[in-house]
Parts: structure tokens; sequence; C-alpha cells
């Protein structure tokens, strides 16, 4: 994708801002409102949803919005954010968080239920991905709204399938001989044939989920209460041990990274790469890619017998409940969270579209083609585990996770141990 200047909006965006001013018309009781945004860090684009704001000021002359910054990571953001809500700061009125916290935050109290501003949450959420019918309602009450999303896909070098006659396997066992069957093909022993992320950090939640969900199974329900499937669970990790133990996966996969799989893929030494939306953008511009248009998506791999799912990442829109401005920062949310916002975000961020229709928009298929092949692993999207206590949680699955594939744990004891921790947590 060719980056434009962000403030160079285009005509479309403009004309359908000002479609929008119905939604926040001027008026006295606008007058000397200033609102402040955390707007999250770098990864979260605070400079386009600066572009954002500012058109919401020139159609509300008497609003004055203020970013706020911060946190290169989401555990470094959501530290930052615990401490400032549990003091019941009132100087935020809106908060970007990540989909992993909206439980968190609203069972902590932190945050003003929307529904008196949204609706009901089925007819509120439904134009969205289905994931947020679930993610942003606590209690039958809307804790957040979408901002933008985020899924892991499964990347992979569609030049090397089509010399090889491979085609997109539809299940791990499928991906696995396909790998093996590219390696020795090439004859690069540097040649991985699918790159996970083992380490134990917030991507090894996802390595854990993947070929759990991947058996249809769910790990907690609507209340968040754990529903863990135990046999299905060590299924999933055998599934990735028996892949390092094919060579399909690298030995120590515990040690890597998000950034690790995705050097290792742009240098040309992976076949498979599971990742987040950002990495495409590093295998197509960063000069160092050797992978510039070989990279294709595909679903993610399915159990025998089981569904495609991806983990959903992402960011929404959430009202401090200690706001003194809380209906004027409802009117900000619903200009957020619009179509033509999440349109916007897309064609000149390549941030990835709430609306399933986006996805198909001409203006971001021109400038995002691969959102096409896209739309329907983000359809398939879950999120991950609900909990008012979700870095505890989270730290339980991927710690547990990266001692299996690091072999300290066997599967059954991992499963056993992410059980008996979380069903306290988890009730």
């Amino acid at each position: 994708m060719t980056r434009r200047d962000p403030m160079s909006i285009s005509t479309t965006w403009l004309a359908a801002a000002a479609l929008l001013a119905g939604l926040c018309a001027p008026g006295a009781a606008w007058a000397q409102t200033q609102l402040r945004v955390f707007s999250g860090g770098t990864n979260q684009r605070p400079d386009l949803m600066r572009v954002l704001f500012d058109q919401y000021q020139k159609q509300n002359p008497g609003v004055t919005i203020t970013i706020e910054t911060g946190g290169a990571t989401s555990e470094l953001q959501r530290q930052y954010l615990s401490t400032v809500l549990n003091a019941k700061d009132a100087s935020i009125d809106l908060y970007m968080i990540d989909i992993v916290n909206p439980a968190q935050y609203f069972g902590a109290g932190w945050l003003e239920p929307l529904n008196a501003w949204f609706g009901e949450p089925a007819t509120a959420l439904k134009p969205y991905l289905p994931v947020y019918a679930t993610s942003n309602v606590i209690a039958g009450k809307i804790a957040a709204m979408p901002a933008f999303a985020d899924a892991m896909f499964m990347f992979y070098r569609k030049d090397l399938l089509a010399k090889h006659g491979v085609a997109e396997p539809k299940t791990w066992d499928e991906l696995s001989a396909a790998a093996k069957k590219i390696q020795a093909a090439e004859h690069n022993p540097n040649l991985q044939g699918l790159s996970i992320q083992g380490a134990p950090i917030e991507g090894a939640v996802c390595t854990f989920l993947l070929p759990y969900w991947g058996q249809g199974k769910d790990f907690n329900d609507a209340a968040g209460k754990l529903t863990l499937d135990k046999p299905a669970a060590v299924r999933g990790l055998t599934q990735w041990l028996a892949m390092v133990d094919a060579g399909v996966i690298k030995k120590n996969v515990a040690e890597v990274k998000t950034p690790d799989t995705v050097n290792e893929f742009k240098a040309g030494q992976v076949v498979f790469a599971i990742n987040w939306t950002w990495a495409w953008d590093r295998f197509k511009d960063d000069k160092d890619s050797t992978v510039a248009g070989k990279v294709g998506v595909m679903a993610m791999p399915t159990m025998p017998g089981g569904k495609s799912a991806t983990c959903v990442g992402g960011w929404q829109w959430a009202m401090s409940a200690f706001s003194k401005h809380k209906a004027e920062s409802a009117k900000l949310i619903k200009f957020l969270v619009t179509p033509e916002a999440s349109r916007f975000l897309a064609a000149e961020g390549a941030l990835l579209p709430t609306y399933p229709a986006v996805y198909t928009d001409a203006e971001v298929l021109k400038n995002v083609p691969w959102f096409k092949d896209a739309a329907g692993v983000a359809m398939a999207g879950k999120s991950r585990p609900m909990s008012r206590d979700y870095g505890q949680v989270s730290d339980v699955i991927r710690t547990t996770t990266s001692a299996v594939l690091a072999r300290t744990k066997t599967p059954a004891e991992g499963v056993d141990e992410i059980d008996s921790r979380l069903r306290r947590v988890m009730r």
C-alpha cells in the first residue's frame, strides 16, 4: 500500500463526514466543552485519530478534544489505565482500550454503560463483526464500542505453494504435510514450515486457543465462566509438539516472540506464519523484505471435524464512569464508530475494519487489496477469555503454554494447571 499523508483525507471521506454532522450538530449545549481522550500508543495511530477529532471539532466548534497517548504495548497501557481508573480520575473522558479489557474495566465499575445512548446490545452491535456481541457486552450492558479490529492471520508463501503444487491446507495435519513437502523440495535447512509464538507473551494465549477453538470448543461462556474441555486442550497442545517433532515448527519455539516471526518470514525463512494484521505491511513495504508480492492470507486451519477460528484483537472506545461530560462523550463515540470512520481508518491506515461491508469497499481495497481475503478470517474471529482479572488469566495461559512448548511440562500437566488455576478466577 502506498501510504498517503493522513491529513490528506479523500473527497469521499469528507463528504461522508459532512453527513455525520446530523449526529453531532453544534449548539449552545456544546459551548466550551473540553473532552480529553486516551488514544493508546503509536500502534493505535493517534495521528489518524487526530484527523477524526479535528473533523468532529469542525462540525462542533464548541468542542475541544485533546489527546493523551502512552504505552508501547497493550500490557503497559493496561497497567497505566488500571492505575488511572482505580483512582477514579475524572480528567479523561474516553479511553481506547484493548478488546480483552471490557470485562475487567466494566466489572471494576470504571466504565459507563453505553446502553442509554446506543440502545440494546443486540441491535447496537449487529452491524459489526460478530465477535463484538460477546467481547463488548458485559451482563447485558454495552461496555465499549468498536474502534478498529485486529486479528491473527495465517500468512503463507503463495509462490512456494504454487511452485510445488500445494493447495491451501484446511487442517493442521494438512498444513504439516504441506510444509514438510515444501521444506524437502527446497533443500533449505533454514526454511521453517510454520512459525508461531511460544514465548510467554500475549501471543501465546492465542497459540493455546487456535487449535482448541479449531475443535469447535469455547473457553468460557457468555458470563465469563470457564468451560475448558481438557481433552480438547491437550489435543491442541499435542498438535504443536507433533509439528515440532516433524521439523515443521522449530525446536526453540518456546523462545519465539511476535517480531521474530515477522522478521524470519520476511527474510524468506518461513512457509506459513501466524501473526497480527500489522505484519502484512512489514512483509510488503520493508526494504529488507524478500517476500513482497509473494504473500497470501488464508483461513486458520482446524483440527479434524472442527471449524476455523482465530484470535481477534483490536481496540474499543469506552467512556469513563467518572467523566463529567458523559452526554458529550457519547456523541463523540457515535461519530468514531460509524462505517465512515471505519472506512477512513482502513483506507488511510490499513486498520482492520469493524464492519463486514467495509472489507469490500472499493476505496479501501484500492489501498489495502489484501482485505478482500481478510474478511472471512475476521468474521470467524473469537475474543480471548472474558474475565474481570484478564491479566491473571493471560499470565496463566501464556506461561503454561510456553512451558509445554519448552517441554518442561507435558500437555496434560499444562492443561491441568490452567484448569485448576483459572477455575478459581473464572467462576
